[in-house]
């Protein structure tokens, strides 16, 4: 995917997700993650309404968890199969992060 094609876009965070909503306010893409103990969060879901994929947003609220953690020092267990996927297709991004 070029640079170009992505959709940028802007999330709101809420608890412990950040998403997306439509201006009829229908949630149309949305990450969570849960706390795990004191140093770890577990990213558990993604989601992307279906009319918005493959503009590389998913990728966008991954990378939202891991900007926010990083802040907050904790590392992140990749659940969702997505971020899961991610972690192990960028290695180099995500090392760092990544609960052992």
């Amino acid at each position: 995917m070029k640079e170009k094609d992505v959709l940028r876009m802007e999330f709101e965070k809420s608890g412990n997700r950040f998403y997306k909503n439509d201006e009829k306010g229908k949630m149309i893409a949305e990450v969570t993650y849960v706390p795990a103990g004191e140093e770890k969060v577990i990213l558990d879901h993604t989601f992307v309404d279906p009319s918005l994929r493959g503009q590389g947003i998913a990728h966008q609220l991954v990378d939202r968890v891991v900007e926010e953690m990083r802040k907050e020092h904790k590392k992140i267990v990749p659940l969702c199969p997505y971020a899961k996927v991610l972690f192990e297709r960028e290695p180099e991004k995500y090392s760092d992060i990544q609960a052992k």
